[in-house]
């Protein structure tokens, strides 16, 4: 599905309004190699810790930029699927958000960019948080404020800016025009995390 339909309908808008993609998976020029995620879960009652198999869900190893390199080189925009392949030949589908914040590290890339389908980060009486920096961002994730679905984007996005990617934005992709927003006005529309 993700290499499939929804790369294509991407690689298919970015096309009609005149940029020109190419959609890819972690598989193709062995770009992102994955190990099998398993969860390990500590029973007091058990003897040895359980370990539970996700099935054909992964986590990123390594990443070759090679053929990312090749297409942006030729003014290519690429499209990328978060699946990746195991040493055992396996595909496995990998969080998304782990996947960008992974490639904006090994691109050294200038900002990471993370769509969600919140305002971004909030305060514990829901109001939005931005011009934060890795330091309140970590005191925001030990007092419980940044929990659930929000942990990984969050921690992709301290991880980024600690490899030295400049800022990390999450933002509302429900909003229209929310990257140009983010970007181009002083307000923006979401949470920005600095170095």
């Amino acid at each position: 599905m993700l290499g499939g339909l929804v790369n294509k309908e991407i690689v298919n808008l970015i096309t009609h309004h005149g940029g020109r993609a190419v959609g890819l998976t972690g598989k193709d020029g062995d770009l992102i190699r994955a190990r099998k995620l398993k969860i390990r879960r500590d029973d007091p009652e058990l003897d040895v810790p359980e370990i539970i198999d996700l099935g054909h869900v992964g986590e990123v190893e390594s990443i070759d930029t090679g053929v990312v390199d090749m297409l942006t080189s030729g003014d290519f925009i690429p499209v990328i699927a978060p699946i990746g392949v195991g040493e055992d030949g396996h595909s496995y589908n990998i969080n998304a958000d782990l996947v960008a914040g992974h490639m904006a590290e090994v691109l050294k890339a200038e900002k990471l960019m993370l769509l969600t389908n919140t305002t971004g980060l909030l305060d514990k009486q829901g109001s939005l948080l931005t011009g934060l920096k890795a330091h309140d961002v970590n005191r925001l994730i030990e007092d419980g404020t940044v929990h659930g679905g929000m942990l990984p984007k969050v921690s992709c996005a301290l991880s980024a800016i600690n490899s030295g990617v400049r800022a990390a934005h999450i933002i509302d992709g429900r909003v229209t025009h929310a990257v140009l927003v983010e970007l181009f006005t002083d307000e923006g529309v979401g949470t920005l995390i600095s170095a």
